[in-house]
């Protein structure tokens, strides 16, 4: 029997067109709904590239009802995958109002769209910023909420949308997927994460440096009670993390109610050593310097997965090597398309 249509919303962003592929390749039909925002129609030739596939791209905002509903009706959607939302922490402590619109005003746009046409499905990209700082480690989906800025705090919100969204409707299924730091890229080099301004994240701040594009990577903070002083994190491959949509839409075939699973790959890795490590795969250099602690960091931050691996029946299989030669590889297709 053929496989559903699914909605990815923001489908055109670093981990939508990544489980669009995942969705692609198991054989579901996909509809990408994105705004281009801080994403590339380009990307929707390469995931057709990848995986020899059409794809269905609706270019719009979450915030717009009427065209979600319309887009849910004209591609007889089944169930969503909802990614769109805006991302950057620091961001969002200057601008918060701009992202309690966006994220919170938008995922409840999408859920009247949802509720008029009669979809019951939902997984939600959230984040292990909802946690706050670590009260034991590793994190685990028991360990208490506290989002201590806006982004974690939208991200929050919407998992507490989503639990009484179940609680009023019985037929209703909610996954709520629990990032840590994803990183990489598909190995084909054809997508990857390519933020539009200075990176955010480790992963694509060394591959600018790596690149030339960025003389040297900012290193916060030397003096944490880590082994060599600088923070730890838990990286789990961006391909690793799609595969994980795919597992949470089985489970809501049968499974109904709410649900939170962590993503992660359960152990931390130092920035120094993420940097050795690409320095060592890639075979280049990635000069840096120590600067003071950000305010609001933490020392290691890092996941207990075990829940995704007993319901879900997910684990990761992709490792620190493989992430940072995945995202080189993206790095320096990006380059020569330039």
């Amino acid at each position: 029997m053929a496989k559903k249509t699914i909605l990815l919303t923001g489908g055109m962003g670093y981990i939508g067109s990544h489980t669009a592929v995942e969705l692609l390749n198991s054989g579901y039909k996909v509809v990408l709904y994105d705004n281009l925002s801080n994403s590339d129609i380009k990307v929707k030739d390469r995931i057709q590239e990848i995986t020899n596939k059409e794809i269905f791209f609706v270019r719009g905002n979450t915030l717009d009802t009427k065209l979600l509903k319309k887009t849910l009706i004209d591609n007889n959607i089944n169930s969503v995958i909802h990614f769109a939302g805006f991302k950057a922490v620091g961001e969002s402590v200057e601008k918060p109002i701009n992202y309690f619109e966006n994220n919170i005003s938008g995922s409840v746009s999408l859920l009247r769209a949802m509720q008029e046409v009669g979809i019951k499905k939902i997984v939600f990209s959230s984040s292990a910023t909802v946690y706050g700082k670590p009260e034991y480690l590793p994190y685990d989906e028991d360990h208490p909420t506290c989002a201590v800025n806006p982004y974690g705090r939208t991200k929050l919100h919407i998992e507490e949308m989503l639990k009484d969204v179940c609680a009023s409707d019985r037929d209703f299924s909610a996954i709520c997927m629990r990032y840590f730091n994803p990183v990489g890229a598909h190995e084909s080099g054809l997508i990857g994460e390519n933020p539009r301004d200075i990176p955010n994240n480790l992963m694509p701040y060394i591959t600018q440096v790596a690149s030339g594009k960025v003389k040297y990577l900012n290193i916060y903070g030397d003096d944490y009670p880590t082994k060599d002083g600088t923070g730890v994190r838990d990286y789990i491959h961006v391909m690793d993390l799609a595969n994980g949509h795919i597992k949470g839409l089985n489970y809501l075939k049968d499974n109904c109610g709410w649900n939170a699973f962590n993503l992660g790959i359960e152990s931390g890795v130092s920035v120094l050593d993420m940097v050795k490590t690409f320095e060592d795969v890639n075979q280049v250099d990635i000069p840096y310097k120590i600067r003071d602690r950000r305010s609001g960091d933490i020392a290691e931050f890092f996941s207990n997965s075990e829940k995704a691996q007993t319901i879900l029946h997910w684990s990761p299989k992709k490792n620190i090597e493989d992430m940072c030669r995945d995202a080189w590889r993206f790095q320096k297709n990006l380059n020569s398309w330039k």
